[in-house]
């Protein structure tokens, strides 16, 4: 009878563990972000980088050229909407900086 008990235990495991990865994609990616602060523009960091809210903000800026936003900057993490430049912050994804640089 513990046979028939053990063998029931290690089958019901066996089909947990594989189940596992199929469980693991209902979760949205956003469960596992961090939630990052909003970088403030008027932050040295932030203005070191001439970093603005809003990409048509920065149209004077001799580096800024129309379509460049931080949405699609390489530096960009869309899921937690950071950048690499701005380590502890999130950006606005309308937003830009001087350090823009296009995704491969």
């Amino acid at each position: 009878m513990a046979n028939q008990s053990r063998r029931k235990f290690m089958r019901n495991s066996v089909l947990g563990l594989a189940a596992l990865p199929f469980g693991a994609g209902i979760l949205s990616k956003s469960a596992f972000a961090q939630e990052l602060p909003r970088l403030d523009p008027s932050s040295p960091t932030a203005q070191a980088l001439n970093y603005v809210e809003e990409a048509s903000d920065a149209s004077d800026h001799p580096a800024y050229e129309e379509g460049e936003l931080c949405s699609n900057c390489m530096f960009f993490n869309a899921d937690t909407e950071g950048c690499q430049l701005f380590p502890e912050n999130s950006v606005a994804p309308e937003g830009w900086c001087q350090s823009w640089t296009a995704k491969a």
